[in-house]
């Protein structure tokens, strides 16, 4: 599956879209200037995204590709 397929079905599932999530992973203080804060771990996010948006575990790990700048 390509990344945009990821997005696509994560989209479908939650109804937010990739820039929703980098704003409101900012909004959590997970982000900073493109990528992961210091000292933000990717299991907490993995864990947020999992029990806030019933993401299963390579879809959340798709958004923390999307969230530390790896994928436009």
């Amino acid at each position: 599956m390509s990344f945009q397929a990821y997005l696509t079905n994560i989209q479908t599932k939650t109804g937010r879209t990739p820039d929703e999530f980098r704003a409101l992973a900012a909004k959590k203080g997970f982000t900073r200037d493109g990528g992961l804060a210091p000292g933000v771990k990717v299991g907490t996010i993995v864990a947020w995204l999992k029990a806030d948006f019933g993401l299963g575990h390579g879809h959340a790990m798709a958004i923390v590709a999307l969230l530390k700048g790896m994928k436009p």
